[in-house]
């Protein structure tokens, strides 16, 4: 399989309109168990003449054992960058694709600590869906990019940020539901974590609307 490095065509491009990029990716979407989270990185001129960090890719693409080296280098690489998370909770009540949206807005509103007001900025969205505008993003300019994570660095940079910093979440979940083996499948259905909900049920942190209603398919 012929591996894509991710670039800065887009980005540069767009640079030449607005002052900064924002690059945002959700990583969690299709888990049992665990919140959502959307990575939000900011690219700007400087940033884009810069050698794009080696071995960044979409965070599916980087092995596991590499993934925290990565996006250390990819977070000093960029401007600045944030995590916004939407709980299993919030996903029930909600649905999924308004949590998205709620968890990018926190990741942008986060980002304004550092000096960056994303309605300065254009932001680019992985996906064909503007998830962030229908949560009640006004004011936001949002270009959604298919496979964004995959041929943008600056969103390859936000896909493995979020994806670190879910995976360590699910981490320290695991200590107290171990059964679930977290740690190892990252709240995603596994066999072990199809057994497990099985034998015991679901836990708070699973997202109730899908590991019950969906077991006749899933389980």
């Amino acid at each position: 399989m012929t591996v894509v490095e991710p670039r800065l065509t887009l980005e540069r491009r767009l640079l030449r309109e607005h002052p900064l990029v924002i690059a945002c990716d959700e990583v969690g979407r299709g888990a049992l168990a665990g919140p959502v989270a959307v990575g939000a990185a900011v690219v700007d001129a400087r940033d884009a003449r810069r050698r794009v960090p080696a071995g960044l890719r979409d965070s599916k693409l980087v092995p596991e054992h590499r993934r925290a080296d990565v996006a250390a280098r990819a977070a000093s690489w960029v401007s600045a960058s944030a995590v916004g998370w939407a709980s299993s909770t919030e996903i029930d009540e909600v649905g999924i694709m308004r949590a998205l949206g709620n968890a990018a807005l926190r990741a942008l509103a986060e980002l304004r600590g550092a000096g960056v007001r994303a309605e300065d900025c254009i932001v680019i969205l992985d996906g064909n869906y503007d998830y962030i505008s229908a949560a009640g993003g006004s004011g936001l300019n949002v270009r959604p990019v298919i496979k964004a994570d995959r041929d943008c660095a600056s969103a390859a940079a936000a896909s493995v940020i979020a994806k670190v910093a879910r995976d360590e979440l699910m981490g320290d979940l695991h200590h107290g539901q171990p059964h679930y083996q977290w740690a190892r499948n990252k709240g995603y259905a596994s066999p072990e974590h199809r057994d497990a909900i099985r034998s015991r049920g679901i836990s708070v942190h699973h997202r109730s609307s899908w590991s019950i209603a969906d077991a006749p398919t899933l389980f």
